[in-house]
């Protein structure tokens, strides 16, 4: 028995792909998306040395599930293929889908299907239309479908068909190396060689530093409040569409005093950056597909046990009181910091982050799956 995951292009499918590896054979497909994919053929076969897994790149048409390309490429069959060549025993492998535009596939596949759902994928740029034929073909399609958060489970079940009793709802994590020990968190945080000539405190914000943050908020905030220094850890190459949010990012860029950023990080890094933090700071715009989905820097920032703002930009975080402090303007954020200022940056609420870090893992995830698959099973030959 195999368990194929295709595709792993987004680190968080990668990363949960590796933990799932550790617990059964595992085999992670990553696609190679060119105009000309359906005349390649050629795969390469590769172990990942951080996160350790196994990974078949493979090449891919562009386009491939729409019309005319469905009719050109022919690539379900052609994928399908390329999966039963690894596979031993078809009737007993798993393939897990991370994309509606593979529900061809899923049709097609002789053992059981999961729908791993890890974003709204209606809220990207193809057609609503076409996207929700995809996700009822595959719901259809699948044994077991996980989205990452209950916004995502109701849109399946109310847009595409989804039997209720077929989800298992399994949320973003983080690696279980990265939660803190009860030493850990009593200690003092420690900064990194490029951080140390920062002043404390320090409020750090991690992730996509894009159109989906609160930029004029966290510029107001960063003003007004000149006895803290700020460090941003993400790629800023993605274009923020609204002009005044641009220009307050541009102009944070540009200021060299108690204000950093870093660029992207290797994921293994992260846990370094949300322990050097006195205070993680989650400043989300309510916008989609963000505010449907489930947030992977409230994880790491969760496992790295330091205290957390947050705004209301995301559905999953305003229920994650009391690990975070929710807020919803630049003077509640401000009146936040200066609570955590008078108490030395400890909110109380550290044991709570840290014994619940303990099961927010991917390890954890990737046992959840197995289980649910192996209970939807038993179920079925029940009845």
């Amino acid at each position: 028995m195999i368990w194929h995951v295709l595709d792993v292009r987004a680190v968080w499918i990668k990363e949960f792909a590796a933990a799932l590896s550790a617990q059964a054979p595992t085999l992670a497909w990553l696609p190679q998306i060119t105009n000309t994919g359906w005349i390649r053929s050629q795969e390469q076969e590769v172990i990942l040395p951080d996160p350790a897994l196994r990974v078949c790149y493979f090449p891919l048409q562009r386009g491939f599930a729409k019309f005319p390309m469905t009719l050109i490429a022919r690539e379900p069959e052609r994928l399908r293929r390329r999966l039963l060549k690894h596979t031993e025993i078809p009737r007993e492998s798993v393939l897990i889908c991370s994309s509606p535009h593979y529900a061809p596939v899923a049709q097609n596949w002789p053992g059981q299907v999961i729908y791993y759902v890890t974003d709204l994928f209606v809220a990207y740029g193809d057609k609503p239309k076409f996207i929700k034929g995809l996700e009822s073909r595959l719901c259809a399609a699948a044994d077991l479908v996980c989205p990452n958060s209950q916004r995502i489970a109701e849109h399946l079940i109310a847009e595409a068909g989804c039997e209720p009793d077929k989800i298992s709802i399994i949320p973003n994590a983080t690696r279980r190396e990265n939660a803190i020990s009860q030493a850990e968190s009593q200690s003092e945080p420690s900064m990194r060689d490029e951080l140390k000539d920062l002043k404390r405190p320090v409020a750090g914000v991690i992730g996509n530093l894009a159109g989906n943050t609160e930029w004029l908020l966290l510029e107001d905030v960063i003003e007004r409040n000149e006895w803290i220094s700020w460090i941003f850890v993400g790629p800023t190459n993605m274009t923020v569409t609204d002009a005044r949010q641009r220009e307050a990012r541009d102009r944070l860029q540009r200021r060299c005093d108690r204000v950093r950023f870093v660029g992207e990080k290797p994921y293994s890094h992260l846990k370094d950056y949300a322990r050097a933090v006195d205070v993680a700071v989650l400043p989300y715009r309510k916008c989609e597909p963000t505010y449907s989905g489930s947030s992977t820097r409230f994880y790491e920032h969760l496992a790295a046990g330091r205290p957390m703002i947050a705004t209301r930009g995301f559905e999953e975080l305003l229920r994650k009181e009391p690990f975070l402090r929710l807020v919803d303007s630049a003077d509640e954020m401000t009146q936040a910091l200066e609570d955590l200022r008078a108490n030395d940056f400890r909110d109380g609420r550290e044991a709570l982050r840290r014994l619940a870090s303990q099961v927010e893992t991917w390890e954890v995830r990737a046992g959840t799956m197995r289980s649910s698959l192996a209970a939807r099973i038993a179920r079925q030959r029940a009845v």
